[in-house]
């Protein structure tokens, strides 16, 4: 589709599930990320490989002409109209949280054996309890972010990175992003998606009726992305009760608005219940959200940038700590560990020599990167990898 970008991470993970009657394909992520836009580009697709028009059935329960299905009984009399019982039906459906009892209808339509289903919802936890209760076993999820620093600079045409690398920071990954508009028109969207998201996304599904509450902990969350944090220091941030600040900070994880990132102690081997981190989905809603000034705020978008980008190339990642020191990244994907240390600089020896050291300390073998924004002195130091940041998001 002409003026789309095609994003074949997701795209593949689509299509490696063509065809599979058995397994509904779940597609999540935050508002305004790109969800529908896949489902669009997917369509198109099967349509190109020779799929007949009546054989898809794409809805998306946010247009005007499907607003008025909001219950089970009214999606199913619309599918049982468009559905085939000779031939394989793709069935895509758009944000399907916005329908009432839509789990059964997953169900039944999974039950007939005739329908290739995929759906997308921006609500994590809603999704998951759902289908674990109703087809269970037979999902998978396929999790969408922001664009990647990659897509970013292709997107809107840079041919140069440093140029596009700041730009980025600044207007973070939401699709609908230009960064070639006014600056305060960019922020109003943001700052809107950000609303939206806290209303239909956080305050509904937990139950809150007043705003400010919740909002106030997503400012320190936002303020706060990189360090050390638990329910108990927000909850004394904010004057809130602890109980209370647990069951907002689930919502607005569930609502991919914050991504959390568990605490692991290397010595014992084993995972820490407090004291982890926070960063968040889109650093562009962050800068509407904290009205920070351009370039002024560098070092904690920099690290948020690098597990954005390490949870969307697989990784599974956990802050680590050994001993008196701290790694900022433990990652895990197919089987093997990489450690990796984010710096703004390393110009100055003393901020090498304690970068270095920390990523030395752990007695294994696992590959060791550092990331900066240096260009220069990079290179292999005593088998840890020093790389530009921004060759690195682009490899």
């Amino acid at each position: 589709m002409d003026g789309y970008l095609v994003r074949e991470r997701y795209l593949g993970k689509m299509r490696a599930g063509r065809g599979d009657t058995d397994v509904i394909k779940v597609i999540t992520g935050m508002r305004r990320c790109g969800k529908s836009v896949l489902l669009e580009l997917y369509a198109e697709e099967l349509r190109g490989s020779g799929v007949p028009e009546e054989d898809i059935i794409h809805i998306n329960f946010e247009r005007f002409e499907y607003q008025n299905v909001t219950d089970r009984e009214r999606l199913n009399a619309l599918l049982s109209e468009r559905t085939s019982r000779e031939r394989l039906t793709y069935v895509l459906l758009d944000e399907i949280q916005n329908v009432k009892g839509w789990e059964l209808s997953l169900s039944g339509l999974e039950a007939t054996g005739r329908c290739d289903v995929y759906v997308t919802g921006s609500n994590s936890s809603m999704l998951s309890s759902q289908l674990a209760t109703h087809i269970a076993g037979r999902h998978v999820e396929i999790r969408v972010y922001p664009l990647s620093f990659g897509e970013f600079t292709e997107m809107h045409g840079y041919t140069d990175r440093e140029r596009a690398f700041a730009e980025f920071l600044e207007c973070g990954g939401l699709p609908g992003v230009d960064p070639s508009r006014d600056s305060r028109y960019r922020e109003d969207y943001l700052q809107g998606v950000y609303n939206t998201i806290l209303v239909k996304d956080v305050l509904r599904h937990a139950n809150v009726g007043d705003p400010s509450k919740v909002e106030s902990i997503a400012r320190f969350l936002f303020s706060n992305i990189g360090n050390v944090t638990n329910r108990s220091s927000v909850a004394r941030e904010t004057g809130l009760p602890e109980s209370t600040v647990g069951i907002y900070l689930k919502a607005m994880e569930d609502a991919f608005l914050i991504l959390p990132c568990d605490r692991y102690d290397m010595v014992g081997r084993k995972l820490l219940s407090t004291n982890g981190k926070y960063y968040v989905t889109d650093l562009g809603i962050r800068k509407a959200v904290l009205d920070i000034a351009a370039g002024t705020d560098i070092s904690r978008p920099l690290e948020n940038v690098v597990y954005v980008e390490l949870l969307r190339r697989g990784y599974k990642v956990r802050t680590g700590s050994y001993r008196d020191s701290a790694v900022d990244f433990l990652a895990s994907r197919y089987g093997s560990t990489e450690y990796f240390q984010v710096c703004q600089t390393l110009m100055s020896e003393g901020t090498r020599g304690r970068e270095t050291r920390t990523l030395m300390r752990p007695d294994d073998n696992y590959p060791k990167t550092v990331l900066t924004l240096d260009r220069l002195g990079l290179g292999n130091e005593c088998g840890i990898m020093i790389k530009n940041v921004i060759d690195w998001l682009a490899e």
